[in-house]
């Protein structure tokens, strides 16, 4: 956990198919990048960033996902999210976040990630599906 600083930066991009609009992820019905892709291709970014540093066992888990959807992106145009630690508080990582499409900023804001033990996890997991 030492290695997590802030300055750390990590992308991920997409060119925009079908698959990616609004109507087939069930958030709108006009044919362009829906916000949970966006969203996803934010925190896919995120692990861009930390997940190779992080112990053996670990990963980092989303908690908190502050973000604006500013502009559209029609299908064909290459997306890409950029993301910067801002700050390592314990387990707890802090971003700032950004996402480009070919002509513009088309959202920003900010991410928080927590990192866990992988097995610590499952089994407070499985306690619950046991309840």
């Amino acid at each position: 956990m030492d290695s997590l600083k802030p300055g750390l930066s990590g992308s991920a991009s997409l060119i925009i198919a079908d698959e990616h609009t609004a109507p087939r992820v069930g958030s709108g019905r006009v044919r362009v990048l829906a916000t949970p892709v966006m969203i996803n291709l934010i925190e896919a970014a995120a692990l861009d960033a930390v997940e190779g540093l992080l112990p053996p066992g670990h990963q980092s888990l989303g908690t908190i996902l502050n973000v604006r959807h500013i502009a559209a992106t029609p299908v064909g145009m290459r997306v890409t999210a950029q993301v910067a630690v801002t700050a390592v508080e314990g387990r707890t990582i802090r971003f700032s976040v950004e996402a480009h499409d070919e002509r513009e900023l088309i959202g920003d804001g900010t991410h928080e990630r927590v990192v866990v033990n992988v097995a610590k996890f499952d089994q407070r997991v499985q306690r619950k599906v046991g309840m």
